[in-house]
């Protein structure tokens, strides 16, 4: 029997399509990820759906694609290697749950970015998230790919704030993890009481291997994730630098002593991607700012905001003047009130890091404090080695995680995808710097596209342990086969 018969038997015909339009979209992405496409893509309803399409991905050695975030996409885990269908999970876009005493929200892998912010602040809770994410980004998917948040105090661990979660493996086994794996099922443990927030297992921490896995081990239907109490009160600041020693002393300071909520780091090419929203402005708008600006905010909630507020502020200070850099309202015409805007809500269109040229190649790693500066002139170095690339157009975002036990650095390549010697430049200059940053001591937690292979190679016990987990959960190699484990 035709497959798309038989898809259209599991899911309703009208949703399964290999218009050559559709196909095109899923085959390829702002990544350097060689194009292919899927022989058609199919739109699952529910968990139930998705365990008939896995079933009959085995029986018929097809791969599946799982995709949930909407466009653009770039990373490249969503274009297939080997072909097969793709499995667009936006029609599973529910939030099953918000509890607010509980501070705990369910959602399915379609809910986006800009429709739980809104739901969420009707609650009075926001969601601890990455710096002015995609609005069209799944909630879900930046969870399990492992993408900081940039309120250090509240990231406790590198899976914040993902808590539990129901995944089909590829055999199509379900698995619910944590709390939420009984006893009774999900409705019969909301009637007791529970909400599925403690994510540790029986045995181990089932999750730690769905994340990152770029969809090769399973099919996640929902999850649980932590939210926070929208602040009644907020003071945002700001402090510049044309060095970023000093940002990082202050940076490390304010997070050991858990003051404020907000906290990065930004460079100027990087803040005004952020804030501009045209290629001369963001131009204009960088040959103002200094070199570094790190960004803070002091919050008060429902009990005493502004006493919470004014003690924040002084000791905040202090620890500024000892750094020997001030915490100012606004630095060099930028206001700290419009970086807070930005920086907390999901981003307008177009996604505010193709501001400067239209497209942009990211390479995030995690480093210790010590460990950064060192970094950060790395790939500066291999800027200026490239030739063909303006250090000017590097954007760096530098995050504390697991409350300043580590740094998330982002560093961002700005380029027009349009132009063959631009694209080619960058292509070069992505791998190039990587392996410099590799070999300098950056740890790629997630690696894509063409820097897969280079990572895992490197580390041949880790290797070995993926392929030995997706032989059990995948063992005819059939969720997005080539992606991750080769």
């Amino acid at each position: 029997m035709d497959q798309q018969k038989i898809l259209g038997e599991i899911v309703g015909p009208e949703h399964v399509s290999d218009e050559p339009g559709v196909i095109e979209a899923f085959s390829k992405d702002h990544s350097f990820a060689r194009a292919c496409e899927p022989c058609c893509v199919v739109r699952p309803e529910d968990g139930e759906q998705v365990k008939a399409i896995v079933k009959w991905a085995n029986e018929a050695r097809s791969p599946l694609i799982p995709v949930s975030s909407g466009p653009p996409h770039f990373r490249g885990d969503t274009v297939p290697v080997l072909g097969g269908v793709a499995v667009d999970l936006s029609r599973m876009n529910a939030i099953r749950m918000i509890d607010r005493p509980e501070r705990v929200a369910m959602i399915e892998p379609g809910v986006r970015f800009g429709e739980l912010h809104t739901a969420l602040e009707k609650e009075g809770l926001r969601l601890p998230a990455p710096l002015s994410p995609r609005s069209t980004k799944s909630v879900l998917a930046s969870c399990l790919e492992r993408e900081p948040h940039i309120i250090p105090k509240y990231h406790l661990d590198h899976s914040e704030p993902l808590l539990c979660l129901e995944v089909v493996f590829g055999t199509g086994d379900v698995l619910r993890t944590g709390d939420a794996a009984g006893p009774g099922s999900i409705e019969e443990q909301w009637e007791a009481g529970r909400r599925q927030k403690q994510h540790m297992g029986v045995m181990t921490d089932e999750f730690r291997y769905i994340q990152g896995a770029q969809g090769s081990m399973g099919i996640v239907t929902w999850a649980t994730v932590r939210c926070e109490v929208l602040p009644t009160l907020r003071e945002p600041f700001l402090a510049g630098s044309d060095d970023l020693e000093p940002l990082l002393d202050l940076a490390s300071k304010l997070v050991r002593l858990r003051l404020g909520d907000e906290l990065f780091i930004l460079n100027d090419h990087q803040l005004a991607l952020l804030l501009g929203n045209a290629r001369d402005s963001v131009e204009a708008l960088r040959r103002a700012l200094p070199r570094w600006l790190l960004f803070f905010c002091v919050a008060g909630y429902e009990f005493l905001p502004e006493e919470r507020v004014d003690y924040q502020k002084r000791d905040a200070a202090r620890v500024a003047e000892r750094v020997g850099i001030p915490l100012e309202r606004a630095v060099s015409g930028v206001s700290a009130s419009e970086v807070l805007q930005r920086a907390t809500h999901p981003s307008g269109e177009p996604y505010w890091k193709l501001n400067h040229g239209g497209g942009c190649q990211d390479i995030p790693f995690i480093a210790s404090y010590h460990d950064l500066q060192g970094l950060v002139a790395t790939m500066t170095d291999a800027v200026i080695t490239s030739g063909g690339y303006p250090l000017s157009d590097l954007g760096v975002h530098i995050q504390p995680v697991c409350q300043g036990h580590g740094y998330h650095c982002e560093l961002s390549l700005s380029y027009d995808p349009g132009n063959p010697a631009d694209t080619a430049t960058v292509k070069d200059l992505y791998v190039t710097a990587s392996e410099a940053l590799m070999r300098r001591g950056a740890f790629f937690s997630r690696p894509y596209d063409l820097l897969t292979s280079r990572v895992l190679n490197r580390d041949a016990a880790t290797r070995d342990a993926l392929k030995t987990l997706k032989a059990i959960h995948d063992p005819h190699n059939i969720m997005n086969p080539g992606r991750l484990v080769q």
